[in-house]
C-alpha cells in the first residue's frame, strides 16, 4: 500500500471495515510494509512489449478479456516486486490459483462480493493499493469511468477483467492446447496462447504474442515467435 503516517493507518482503517475483504496476511498489516515503487509496474517480458511503457503504468486502466490466467499473470511480477494489489468482485479466483502462477499472495486482497458497494469498495482499495482488479460484468459505464479517473489521480493501476469503457489498452487471450499428452498419456504440462494488445494512443497499433499460459514450471513463459503486429484496419 502507498503512503505514510496519519493518512496510512486511516486509509487501513477504512479498508478493513469494508465488507468481504480478506487478505492472506492481513490488512491492517500492510501500512507496515508499504513501499514506492515507480512509475511503472513491472510485468514478465513476456508481456512487455504489448504495453506502452512495457509494464504497468501508474493511473492507466486495462481490460483483459477471455482470461482469468492472464489477469494473475499481469499482477505476479508488481506483487513479487513488492507491490500490493487487490481483486473485487471475481469470486471464482481463489488464492491457490493465483500462487502458482506467481502472484505474492501476502500481498493480495480478495474481495470476492463486494454487492452493492462495488464502486465505494474499489475506490476505497485504488486510494492505497497499488493495482486493483475488478470483475467488468454488470459495472455501467459510468461507474467505470467514474473509477478509471480515481485510478488515474491515485496513481493506481486498474484491471478490468472484461470489457471497460475507456480502457487505455485492452488485452484479449486466445486459448490454445495443452501439451504433456501427445503419446497418449503422461501429465498436462503446458498451454499455449495468443494474447493480443490494442487500445488508444501509444497503444493504437495492434499487436499480439504467443506464451505459454502457464509453462511447464507452472508460471508464465515466453514461446518462439513471439510479438508481432497485426496490420488490420480494426483499431478500436
Amino acid at each position: 500500500m502507498r503512503g505514510s503516517g496519519c493518512g496510512v493507518s486511516a486509509g487501513v482503517a477504512r479498508l478493513a471495515s469494508l465488507p468481504g475483504v480478506s487478505t492472506a496476511s492481513g490488512v491492517a498489516s500492510a501500512a507496515e510494509h508499504a513501499r514506492s515503487t515507480g512509475g511503472v509496474l513491472r510485468v514478465h517480458p513476456a508481456f512487455a512489449d504489448l504495453l506502452p511503457s512495457a509494464g504497468l503504468r501508474r493511473g492507466s486502466t486495462v481490460a483483459v478479456l477471455g482470461s482469468v490466467s492472464l489477469l494473475l499473470a499481469l499482477l505476479a511480477e508488481a506483487t513479487a516486486a513488492g507491490s500490493w494489489a487487490a481483486v473485487v468482485g471475481v469470486p471464482t479466483l481463489g488464492l491457490a490459483a493465483a500462487e502458482e502462477l506467481g502472484v505474492e499472495v501476502g500481498r493480495l486482497a480478495l474481495i470476492p462480493r463486494p454487492g452493492v458497494e462495488f464502486p465505494a469498495v474499489t475506490a476505497a482499495l485504488l486510494d492505497g493499493v497499488d493495482l486493483v482488479a475488478v470483475g467488468a460484468a454488470g459495472v455501467n459505464a459510468q461507474v467505470a469511468r467514474r473509477l478509471s479517473a480515481r485510478a488515474r489521480h491515485r496513481d493506481a493501476v486498474l484491471l478490468a477483467l472484461g470489457s471497460w469503457p475507456g480502457a487505455e489498452v485492452e488485452l484479449r487471450c486466445e486459448p490454445g492446447r495443452w501439451s504433456g499428452l501427445e503419446a497418449g498419456y503422461g501429465h498436462l504440462r503446458a498451454r499455449g496462447v495468443v494474447v493480443h494488445a490494442r487500445g488508444r494512443g501509444a497503444a493504437a497499433r495492434p499487436m499480439s504474442t504467443r506464451v505459454l499460459l502457464p509453462g511447464p514450471a507452472g508460471v508464465v513463459a515466453r514461446q518462439e515467435q513471439n510479438v508481432h503486429s497485426i496490420f488490420s484496419s480494426e483499431v478500436g
